[in-house]
């Protein structure tokens, strides 16, 4: 069973950045793919980008598009996202996400296991 701990969430000022980490841990880990979505209040969760393990191919939401940028460390079972840029609508708590076989990444049903979640909050 998969379990996923993020961290690096905070508090930022609009225009700066944030790195979120999700470490995954377990006897096995070989996932399809990782990925990170959000949700604001008031607000239905949102796909914001994954990566799929073994090909490294990324995809983003346009939202984010140019500003966030996902990588993993297969070795440390670890998945990133960073985060330049930010802006007010950014802030939300940040989920990630492990998936175990292919389907559609943007949507949360293609994923197995998910974290607790980390908050991101960004000021003007």
């Amino acid at each position: 069973q998969v379990q996923l701990v993020e961290s690096g969430g905070g508090l930022v000022q609009a225009g700066g950045s944030l790195r979120l980490s999700c470490a995954a841990s377990g006897r096995t880990f070989s996932p399809y793919a990782m990925g990170w979505f959000r949700q604001a209040p008031g607000k239905e969760r949102e796909f914001v980008t994954c990566v799929t393990w073994n090909g490294g191919i990324r995809y983003y939401a346009a939202s984010v598009k140019g500003r966030f940028t996902i990588s993993r460390d297969n070795a440390k079972n670890t998945v990133y996202v960073q985060m330049n840029s930010l802006k007010p609508d950014d802030t939300a708590v940040y989920y990630c996400a492990a998936g175990s076989v292919p389907g559609d990444l943007s949507s949360g049903s293609a994923y197995d296991s998910w974290g607790q979640g980390t908050q991101v909050t960004v000021s003007s």
